[in-house]
């Protein structure tokens, strides 16, 4: 967006960006073991994405991957009772999406750090949801800008999820066009804090 963008049209973006969080959060919460021992869509232990796998996700527009490529032992990463964590999604800006397909690939990449952490570090997890669930929009400006981060992001054992889209609407198959990064405010902050509002 420019600053030529009317305000009427920056929020209805921004209420858009908001729920379609919300909605990926609260897909994420229902595929959840439940506290009274069922089981709801949950993986065995042993299904654990490996490394050099590709984590299919899917939605009305088609499938959407999740690069794990890379990644660094997000487990290992410990966080201290109290501490801020946070997960930024990082929009390429060079792509031309529409506020729509921007909410939906920004709920893609929410919902695969959510599913990572869960099976990689459910303790950092736990402390984002009861620190609120921060979650921050920033802009990129290209696809290598967008890999950089990624990389700076997994050699520091963070969550770092860049999504692949299937190319069924606005844009060619393949393209990343958002990346999630979650853990702890303190790194994540290392990574992302001279990003630009998106």
């Amino acid at each position: 967006m420019n600053s030529s963008t009317p305000a009427g049209q920056v929020t209805a973006y921004a209420l858009l960006v908001a729920t379609s969080l919300c909605v990926g959060y609260w897909a994420g919460v229902k595929s959840r073991p439940t506290s009274n021992g069922l089981e709801l869509k949950s993986k065995p232990a042993a299904t654990r994405h490996e490394p050099s796998r590709v984590a299919e996700e899917s939605d009305d527009e088609g499938s959407e991957a999740s690069s794990t490529a890379g990644d660094g032992d997000i487990a290992s990463l410990r966080v201290q009772e109290g501490e801020e964590c946070k997960l930024v999604l990082v929009v390429r800006t060079d792509l031309g999406m529409t506020s729509g397909k921007i909410a939906a690939q920004c709920s893609h990449a929410t919902l695969a750090c959510y599913k990572t952490l869960l099976s990689t570090n459910s303790a950092l997890l736990r402390q984002w949801e009861r620190a609120g669930q921060t979650k921050i929009a920033l802009r990129c400006q290209n696809e290598d800008e967008l890999l950089l981060l990624q990389a700076q992001a997994q050699s520091l054992n963070l969550c770092a999820r860049s999504i692949q889209d299937a190319g069924r609407t606005q844009i060619a198959a393949g393209s990343r066009t958002v990346l999630g990064i979650a853990g702890p405010a303190r790194l994540v902050n290392q990574i992302t804090g001279k990003l630009r509002l998106l």
